[in-house]
Protein backbone atom coordinates (compact mmCIF):
# COMPACT_ATOMS: atom_id res chain seq x y z
CA UNK A 1 0.00 0.00 0.00
CA UNK A 2 1.13 3.59 -0.06
CA UNK A 3 1.26 4.38 3.78
CA UNK A 4 4.84 2.91 5.10
CA UNK A 5 4.09 0.40 7.76
CA UNK A 6 4.96 2.00 11.13
CA UNK A 7 2.36 5.22 10.20
CA UNK A 8 -0.39 3.16 9.04
CA UNK A 9 -2.68 3.61 12.08
CA UNK A 10 -3.21 7.32 11.14
CA UNK A 11 -2.86 7.22 7.30
CA UNK A 12 -5.68 4.84 7.66
CA UNK A 13 -7.83 7.52 8.87
CA UNK A 14 -7.09 9.24 6.00
CA UNK A 15 -7.27 6.94 3.05
CA UNK A 16 -10.74 6.14 4.60
CA UNK A 17 -12.08 9.49 3.63
CA UNK A 18 -13.96 9.44 0.34
CA UNK A 19 -12.99 11.87 -2.62
CA UNK A 20 -14.77 11.67 -5.86
CA UNK A 21 -12.80 13.01 -8.83
CA UNK A 22 -14.22 14.74 -12.25
CA UNK A 23 -13.00 15.53 -15.44
CA UNK A 24 -14.39 18.04 -16.67
CA UNK A 25 -18.61 17.72 -16.59
CA UNK A 26 -17.92 13.88 -16.19
CA UNK A 27 -17.47 12.11 -12.96
CA UNK A 28 -14.78 9.56 -13.40
CA UNK A 29 -14.22 8.07 -9.63
CA UNK A 30 -15.92 8.02 -6.04
CA UNK A 31 -14.32 6.10 -3.65
CA UNK A 32 -11.00 5.57 -1.17
CA UNK A 33 -7.90 7.30 -2.60
CA UNK A 34 -6.02 4.41 -2.57
CA UNK A 35 -8.71 2.94 -4.59
CA UNK A 36 -9.46 5.17 -7.52
CA UNK A 37 -6.20 7.07 -7.70
CA UNK A 38 -4.95 4.37 -10.96
CA UNK A 39 -8.42 5.74 -12.17
CA UNK A 40 -7.58 9.26 -11.92
CA UNK A 41 -4.21 8.79 -13.02
CA UNK A 42 -5.09 6.92 -16.15
CA UNK A 43 -7.69 9.41 -17.13
CA UNK A 44 -4.99 12.70 -16.90
CA UNK A 45 -2.77 10.09 -19.27
CA UNK A 46 -5.92 9.76 -21.49
CA UNK A 47 -6.87 13.37 -21.91
CA UNK A 48 -4.36 16.05 -20.14
CA UNK A 49 -6.12 18.94 -21.26
CA UNK A 50 -9.78 18.47 -19.58
CA UNK A 51 -9.78 20.01 -16.26
CA UNK A 52 -9.58 17.52 -13.64
CA UNK A 53 -10.78 18.21 -10.13
CA UNK A 54 -10.72 15.99 -7.13
CA UNK A 55 -13.38 16.78 -4.15
CA UNK A 56 -13.41 16.00 -0.64
CA UNK A 57 -17.30 14.49 -0.18
CA UNK A 58 -17.23 15.50 3.39
CA UNK A 59 -16.41 19.25 2.75
CA UNK A 60 -16.44 19.62 -0.77
CA UNK A 61 -12.84 20.95 -0.39
CA UNK A 62 -10.67 20.49 -4.03
CA UNK A 63 -8.02 18.16 -3.30
CA UNK A 64 -4.96 18.35 -4.87
CA UNK A 65 -3.08 15.38 -6.32
CA UNK A 66 0.61 15.57 -7.93
CA UNK A 67 -0.08 13.81 -11.25
CA UNK A 68 2.89 14.02 -13.08
CA UNK A 69 4.26 12.02 -15.06
CA UNK A 70 6.50 9.32 -12.57
CA UNK A 71 9.48 10.79 -14.55
CA UNK A 72 9.57 14.23 -13.32
CA UNK A 73 9.16 13.40 -10.17
CA UNK A 74 11.09 12.96 -7.03
CA UNK A 75 11.38 10.18 -4.94
CA UNK A 76 8.19 9.82 -2.30
CA UNK A 77 6.56 12.42 -4.48
CA UNK A 78 3.45 10.48 -5.52
CA UNK A 79 -0.30 11.60 -5.63
CA UNK A 80 -0.89 9.42 -2.00
CA UNK A 81 2.11 10.06 -0.17
CA UNK A 82 1.11 13.62 -1.20
CA UNK A 83 -2.08 13.98 -0.31
CA UNK A 84 -0.96 12.04 2.92
CA UNK A 85 1.26 14.85 3.90
CA UNK A 86 -1.42 17.30 3.54
CA UNK A 87 -3.84 15.46 5.67
CA UNK A 88 -1.44 15.38 8.43
CA UNK A 89 -3.21 15.53 11.33
CA UNK A 90 -1.55 18.98 13.27
CA UNK A 91 -0.09 18.39 16.68
CA UNK A 92 -3.06 19.24 19.27
CA UNK A 93 -2.80 22.16 21.29
CA UNK A 94 -1.39 22.08 24.83
CA UNK A 95 -4.37 22.99 26.70
CA UNK A 96 -3.19 23.68 30.91
CA UNK A 97 -4.92 21.97 33.12
CA UNK A 98 -4.41 23.37 36.58
CA UNK A 99 -7.56 24.41 36.40
CA UNK A 100 -10.91 22.56 36.23
CA UNK A 101 -11.28 18.85 36.51
CA UNK A 102 -9.13 16.63 34.30
CA UNK A 103 -10.89 13.37 34.54
CA UNK A 104 -13.91 15.20 32.82
CA UNK A 105 -11.57 17.24 30.50
CA UNK A 106 -13.12 20.17 32.03
CA UNK A 107 -11.57 23.61 30.82
CA UNK A 108 -11.29 26.92 32.61
CA UNK A 109 -11.99 29.71 30.29
CA UNK A 110 -12.77 33.44 30.72
CA UNK A 111 -17.14 34.13 30.55
CA UNK A 112 -18.18 37.81 29.84
CA UNK A 113 -21.70 38.21 31.41
CA UNK A 114 -23.45 41.02 32.77
CA UNK A 115 -24.65 40.85 36.68
CA UNK A 116 -27.81 40.10 36.23
CA UNK A 117 -27.13 36.94 33.80
CA UNK A 118 -24.49 36.34 36.67
CA UNK A 119 -27.32 36.18 38.99
CA UNK A 120 -29.58 33.98 37.55
CA UNK A 121 -26.56 31.78 37.08
CA UNK A 122 -25.59 31.54 40.44
CA UNK A 123 -29.70 30.52 41.62
CA UNK A 124 -29.82 27.34 39.25
CA UNK A 125 -28.81 23.99 40.90
CA UNK A 126 -25.65 23.32 40.95
CA UNK A 127 -24.37 27.10 40.50
CA UNK A 128 -23.40 28.82 37.11
CA UNK A 129 -21.16 26.74 35.67
CA UNK A 130 -23.43 23.71 35.72
CA UNK A 131 -26.20 25.59 34.94
CA UNK A 132 -23.80 27.06 31.82
CA UNK A 133 -22.95 23.75 30.36
CA UNK A 134 -26.32 22.85 30.34
CA UNK A 135 -27.30 25.71 28.45
CA UNK A 136 -24.99 24.43 25.68
CA UNK A 137 -26.01 21.58 25.49
CA UNK A 138 -29.40 22.20 24.97
CA UNK A 139 -28.63 24.57 22.39
CA UNK A 140 -26.44 21.87 20.96
CA UNK A 141 -29.38 19.53 20.70
CA UNK A 142 -32.26 22.34 19.59
CA UNK A 143 -29.58 23.62 16.79
CA UNK A 144 -28.44 19.97 15.16
CA UNK A 145 -30.86 20.01 12.56
CA UNK A 146 -30.27 23.60 11.62
CA UNK A 147 -26.56 23.12 11.54
CA UNK A 148 -26.79 19.94 8.82
CA UNK A 149 -29.04 22.08 6.97
CA UNK A 150 -26.23 24.53 6.91
CA UNK A 151 -23.71 22.45 6.41
CA UNK A 152 -25.11 20.45 3.60
CA UNK A 153 -25.77 24.08 1.94
CA UNK A 154 -21.91 25.27 2.42
CA UNK A 155 -20.79 21.62 1.07
CA UNK A 156 -23.13 21.76 -1.59
CA UNK A 157 -22.20 25.01 -2.74
CA UNK A 158 -18.61 24.94 -2.65
CA UNK A 159 -18.95 22.26 -5.12
CA UNK A 160 -21.17 23.61 -7.07
CA UNK A 161 -19.00 27.05 -7.24
CA UNK A 162 -15.77 25.20 -8.27
CA UNK A 163 -17.34 23.60 -10.91
CA UNK A 164 -20.38 24.64 -12.21
CA UNK A 165 -20.11 28.57 -11.72
CA UNK A 166 -20.87 29.25 -15.42
CA UNK A 167 -23.76 27.49 -15.49
CA UNK A 168 -26.66 28.70 -17.09
CA UNK A 169 -29.21 29.88 -14.02
CA UNK A 170 -25.91 29.51 -11.38
CA UNK A 171 -27.12 32.08 -9.08
CA UNK A 172 -30.71 31.75 -9.06
CA UNK A 173 -30.24 27.74 -8.01
CA UNK A 174 -28.15 29.14 -5.22
CA UNK A 175 -30.46 31.18 -4.14
CA UNK A 176 -32.76 28.63 -3.76
CA UNK A 177 -30.33 26.00 -2.64
CA UNK A 178 -29.70 28.78 0.91
CA UNK A 179 -33.35 29.41 0.95
CA UNK A 180 -34.12 25.47 1.63
CA UNK A 181 -36.58 25.41 -1.74
CA UNK A 182 -36.06 21.63 -2.73
CA UNK A 183 -38.08 21.70 -6.23
CA UNK A 184 -37.04 25.13 -7.34
CA UNK A 185 -33.21 23.95 -6.62
CA UNK A 186 -34.23 21.05 -8.71
CA UNK A 187 -35.69 22.69 -11.47
CA UNK A 188 -32.58 24.93 -12.35
CA UNK A 189 -30.31 21.87 -12.21
CA UNK A 190 -31.94 19.60 -14.40
CA UNK A 191 -30.76 20.84 -17.46
CA UNK A 192 -26.86 20.23 -16.08
CA UNK A 193 -24.59 18.04 -17.04
CA UNK A 194 -26.07 14.40 -15.21
CA UNK A 195 -23.02 14.13 -13.28
CA UNK A 196 -22.91 17.56 -11.64
CA UNK A 197 -26.35 17.43 -10.85
CA UNK A 198 -26.85 13.76 -9.63
CA UNK A 199 -23.58 14.56 -7.53
CA UNK A 200 -25.27 17.94 -6.21
CA UNK A 201 -28.55 16.52 -5.25
CA UNK A 202 -26.55 13.94 -3.23
CA UNK A 203 -24.46 15.74 -1.25
CA UNK A 204 -27.24 18.49 -0.64
CA UNK A 205 -29.90 16.28 0.64
CA UNK A 206 -30.08 17.57 4.25
CA UNK A 207 -29.73 21.22 2.65
CA UNK A 208 -33.78 20.81 2.71
CA UNK A 209 -35.76 19.88 5.84
CA UNK A 210 -38.65 18.19 5.13
CA UNK A 211 -41.43 20.05 2.90
CA UNK A 212 -39.01 22.45 1.87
Amino acid sequence: MYAQPHRRNAQEAHSARRITAFQGSRRIAGGELAEILPVIEAARRQDSQAPLLVFDDATSQVVELDLRDPADKLPGSSAAQRLERQQEDPVAPVVARSVGRPKLGVVAREVTLLPRHWEWLNRQPGGASVALRKLVEEARRSGASRDRVRNAQEVTYRFLLAIAGNLPGFEEAMRALFASRRERFEELLAGWPPDIRDHALRIGAEAFPIGG
